[in-house]
């Protein structure tokens, strides 16, 4: 490949990042390897050409929130990132974890506060909800455990403060090793009570 067509290559792939980061951002599609496809339609790009990797798409994804976003943006994740603590309070005996775009501070006005809870039985957890007087939706959430295996988990949807929040419940031992990020294929970075405090007062 010449250096003009890698150079070509290269832009290519920087505008799919950035149109698949503005899809995500307005229509709060989570799932990167959509995006990636409805970006390279909307543009009228090849499938067949090299798609930028879930990483360039989250850091196109945090810029474009920082140049669209900025105040609003910062205002927004303090939101969420409260919403979730208020949350993790509620289910504090299910030692739970912070995860995904709230986290790492790439979430979007649609974005669900995204937590992990660890108990021996997902009922523990609808039963505390129901204690709590919060209404809730049970449902399924797939995630790779090892890159070759992909495991089910029980989790449930529910409101706190006006933010949807998602909640995936793992057995006990499951605090031990994260499940693998669909984004870089690293296990997932997970923060507790303490650390999402420490995001606030920073």
């Amino acid at each position: 490949m010449g250096r003009k067509s890698s150079m070509e290559n290269d832009r290519a792939r920087q505008m799919l990042a950035q149109e698949a980061a503005r899809i995500i951002v307005n229509q709060g599609i989570q799932d990167f390897k959509v995006a990636k496809y409805k970006a390279a339609e909307r543009l009228g790009m090849q499938y067949s050409g090299s798609l930028p990797g879930n990483t360039e798409i989250e850091r196109a994804v945090s810029e474009h929130l920082q140049l669209f976003g900025r105040d609003s943006h910062t205002n927004l994740l303090r939101t969420l990132r409260q919403s979730a603590l208020t949350a993790m309070d509620m289910l504090s005996s299910f030692a739970p974890r912070l995860v995904g775009p709230v986290l790492h501070g790439t979430a979007a006005t649609n974005s669900p506060v995204n937590l992990h809870l660890f108990a021996d039985n997902s009922e523990a957890v609808a039963m505390t909800l129901r204690q709590s007087r919060v209404q809730y939706r049970p449902f399924e959430r797939r995630l790779k455990s090892r890159r070759d295996q992909i495991n089910t988990f029980a989790a449930f949807r529910f409101t706190t403060s006006d933010a949807p929040i998602e909640a995936t419940v793992f057995p006990v031992d499951g605090v031990r090793q994260a499940p693998i990020s669909p984004v870089d294929g690293k296990p997932m970075r997970r923060a507790d009570v303490n650390a999402v405090l420490n995001l606030l007062e920073n």
